[in-house]
């Protein structure tokens, strides 16, 4: 089933993400409480405290994506931890939903945000996405959880159920204004 709808993409700002999680990358904070440090040669400062969830380790990952689809027809969500996602060789879109009271996607929440190089974001437990990219291959940090990604991966290649994560079908939604490359 394909939908009319088309998914706009949004710039990413700390107030439009926030139903999803938080926006990483902003401005050094000028304080109020957030531990900082700042002199001529560096800057330092708590941008988010990470939660993997009761008894979850939590572990660095390398990503490549490579999907430029203006299709998006699938979801995925983690059940029990945040996941953060850092593009460090260009912009990905960050395709994001929140779970309905079913725990199945909200459609009428989904929402598109340009993540740009340098900047990220962490998406709260539950909260379903996909990512794209416009041009080539972008590599990206991912903060998730350890148990999260074995699951994932047995899930993936043997098609074993998973316990931890979700994929959902979804009505197909067309990124608005996302140019492929050629």
């Amino acid at each position: 089933m394909t939908s009319n709808e088309q998914l706009e993409i949004n710039d990413l700002t700390p107030e439009a993400f926030r139903t999803y999680g938080w926006m990483l990358g902003k401005p050094m904070p000028d304080g109020n409480g957030v531990p900082l440090f700042s002199n001529p040669a560096t800057d330092f400062w708590q941008e988010h405290l990470f939660n993997t969830g009761a008894g979850g380790d939590a572990e660095l990952l390398w990503v490549n994506y490579r999907s430029q689809s203006v299709e998006i027809a699938s979801l995925e969500k983690h059940l029990l931890t945040q996941q953060a996602i850092v593009p460090l060789t260009g912009e990905i879109i960050q395709v994001v939903a929140r779970s309905a009271a079913d725990g199945s996607p909200d459609l009428s929440t989904l929402a598109a945000f340009r993540v740009p190089q340098g900047q990220g974001v962490c998406m709260r437990p539950g909260c379903w996405h996909a990512t794209r990219v416009a041009g080539a291959e972008v590599t990206c940090l991912m903060l998730t959880r350890r148990s999260t990604t074995l699951d994932l991966i047995q899930h993936l290649s043997t098609d074993a159920a998973a316990s931890e994560s979700a994929i959902e079908s979804i009505p197909v939604q067309r990124l608005e204004g996302m140019v492929q490359a050629a």
